[in-house]
């Protein structure tokens, strides 16, 4: 490196021995070496260059310097070529950013706890040490959402002009080409054509009703499968991930892998027309045209339930993500709210007077959507069962609705699609659709894509991919939903997803009463065991029955013995149950064969198997 160092000086017609004519940082000039050294020597004490200028300073009081001390003088120059003081000043404050008040009561965790009740001083200070932290974390999570710096965009037209008279050519035409790229149209013959996206939006399923089923990365264009039953084909649903899904052929339900491989034949569902899979449960679920609800757990291949919903054909399902409740509707207007583990629905909501023809649930599992023959869309509040909460008026009725992760409604009208912005200051009359799509055969399915703004529309005569600016969320969660997920990724996954799977018992209208107590009946039982613990024996009354030749003593000893036995054996009956009650306290005893998991001391790891069952 040296030799390097010495030929550049030398090309450069720069003299060597001026390049490291350097003196010591705390040298005068009186005691700095006079001769030159050799550039090896000098390299090897790293001397460093002296400053050009010294400058005394006088202590000051509360400095710790000695007095007259030499201080090197840095000259530092900012942005306008000034030069700044080494020492901060004394009035500079830190800078302060401010954060959103909508940021702070979005991550807000409820007031501060009230002291008043705490007696001591030292927990005193523990609530208000908790207090500081969590205000300290809201603040952090509030200044975290600057990360999100995604947001979702909506289509703005002139004053005067409409949106709904931008076409897909001219979105096209002015969007950035990774976006251009997922609006596609493809002609098909097969059909109508019913669609499912996978839940993290890579993957497109689709269903022809004369027995075309094709599955493929829809962004990359890259075909997973393809091929034809040689059946009627009703609906088709993504299982797990985009390894397996299902089919509604004919006669059963039937279940392929990502190439194409019949897997099983579930003849449990018959003749079924509507396909739902609830995630978190591994559950499939069917609607047969005889009115039939079934539930059945891909995970072990059982049958969960099997209901009449005596409502006869189901028009309409659809699946709430919030509690996994499936809601049908049927001929009578009402949707109907079914768990696998209940014979009779959980709910029922009269939405219209008139036969249902679609239902829609938000991924969020808040709002509702129907629409009837009444030529009206109606939204509902699925958790309060309340509304509607909006009404829209449309030419004809409505024959497939979807709700967007951004809220935008969806619905199809013959060979028309159009999308609404929902907003709930409008009235009726201002009701006007955000985008409008007309597509060369009748519409058989839409679905709004996961994370990307993309409404995906099967017709009769193909499939179209049309852009929705605004309609998917626009930052997503990879432990939930990874859209750029990896082989290994995905496999981890599914070990996790079996491990975190959520019995069919917890299904029911408010999951959130599973992690709360019922006090009442915690109440009494706690009531009845005090009640059996504090009992004592009763008091016993009996009378001997006076006999001839039987002296009197004799019956005063016959009415003892008989009390006192009496007494003993309520006495025993209730040491029984007061030992039954104390026992079921206790932990169970370990077998001999058991070895904790978890250690006592770091070194039990050296210990033999027959020193760890003697240990505990």
């Amino acid at each position: 490196m040296l030799a390097i160092v010495y030929r550049t000086a030398k090309v450069l017609n720069t003299s060597f021995d001026s390049l490291f004519q350097v003196k010591k940082r705390y040298f005068t000039e009186s005691k700095a070496p006079k001769t030159p050294k050799k550039p090896e020597e000098i390299h090897k004490e790293a001397a460093l260059p002296e400053p050009n200028t010294k400058r005394e300073v006088k202590s000051e009081p509360g400095d710790k310097a000695a007095p007259g001390r030499i201080f090197q003088k840095k000259k530092r120059n900012n942005a306008f070529g000034r030069n700044e003081s080494l020492r901060p000043k004394k009035n500079e404050k830190a800078l302060v950013i401010p954060i959103d008040p909508a940021a702070l009561m979005r991550h807000s965790r409820g007031e501060t706890m009230n002291l008043g009740g705490v007696k001591s001083r030292f927990h005193k200070i523990n609530e208000k040490r908790k207090d500081i932290n969590i205000e300290f974390a809201v603040q952090q999570a509030a200044r975290a959402e600057v990360l999100l710096h995604e947001e979702e965009g909506y289509l703005e037209a002139d004053e005067g002009d409409s949106t709904t008279n931008i076409t897909q050519r001219e979105i096209v035409d002015n969007v950035d080409i990774t976006t251009a790229t997922k609006h596609f149209n493809i002609s098909l013959d097969f059909g109508p054509y019913r669609t499912r996206y996978t839940k993290n939006g890579r993957y497109l399923l689709l269903g022809g009703k004369r027995g075309h089923v094709a599955a493929f990365d829809w962004v990359r264009k890259k075909l997973l499968c393809e091929m034809n039953v040689m059946e009627s084909v009703h609906d088709v649903t993504w299982l797990m991930n985009q390894t397996m899904y299902a089919v509604a052929q004919k006669n059963w339900v039937h279940v392929y892998d990502h190439k194409g491989t019949e897997i099983h034949c579930i003849k449990t569902m018959h003749r079924s027309v509507r396909l739902e899979y609830l995630p978190y449960h591994f559950l499939l679920n069917s609607a047969g045209e005889n009115g039939f609800l079934s539930w059945m757990d891909v995970s072990i291949g059982e049958s969960v339930g099997n209901y009449n919903t005596r409502m006869g054909k189901i028009l309409a399902m659809a699946q709430n993500p919030w509690n996994a409740v499936t809601c049908i509707g049927g001929s009578k207007g009402v949707v109907s709210m079914w768990s696998p583990m209940v014979r009779d629905p959980l709910a029922k909501m009269l939405c219209h007077p008139v036969p249902l023809t679609g239902i829609s649930i938000d991924p969020s599992g808040m709002h509702m959507a129907t629409a009837g023959l009444d030529r009206k869309v109606k939204i509902w509040d699925i958790r309060q069962l309340e509304g509607p909460l909006e009404t829209y008026h449309i030419n004809t009725a409505a024959s497939e609705l979807e709700l967007s992760q951004r809220g935008l409604l969806a619905l199809s009208m013959g060979n028309v699609c159009e999308v609404y912005r929902r907003d709930n200051s409008s009235s009726e009359d201002q009701m006007k659709p955000y985008i409008r799509h007309r597509t060369n055969g009748p519409i058989s399915s839409i679905r709004f894509c996961p994370y990307e703004d993309i409404l995906g529309v099967g017709t009769a005569k193909g499939f179209v991919s049309l852009i929705v600016p605004g309609s998917g969320e626009p930052n997503f969660d990879t432990f939930e939903a990874n859209p750029y997920q990896s082989r290994s990724q995905r496999q981890e996954e599914e070990v996790h997803k079996l491990l975190e799977k959520i019995p069919a018992e917890f299904i029911s209208l408010n999951p959130t009463q599973i992690d709360e107590v019922d006090v009442p009946s915690a109440k009494a039982r706690l009531e009845q065991k005090v009640k059996l613990l504090t009992l004592k024996p009763p008091r016993i009354d009996f009378e001997p029955r006076k006999r001839n030749g039987v002296s009197k003593a004799k019956l005063v000893q016959i009415k003892r013995n008989v009390k006192e036995f009496r007494f003993r054996e309520a006495a025993n009956e209730l040491r029984e149950i007061k030992d039954k009650l104390l026992a079921e306290e206790e932990k169970p005893a370990e077998s001999l064969d058991f070895i904790p998991l978890e250690t006592k001391s770091v070194l039990d790891r050296f210990s033999t198997k027959k020193k760890k069952k003697a240990a505990h």
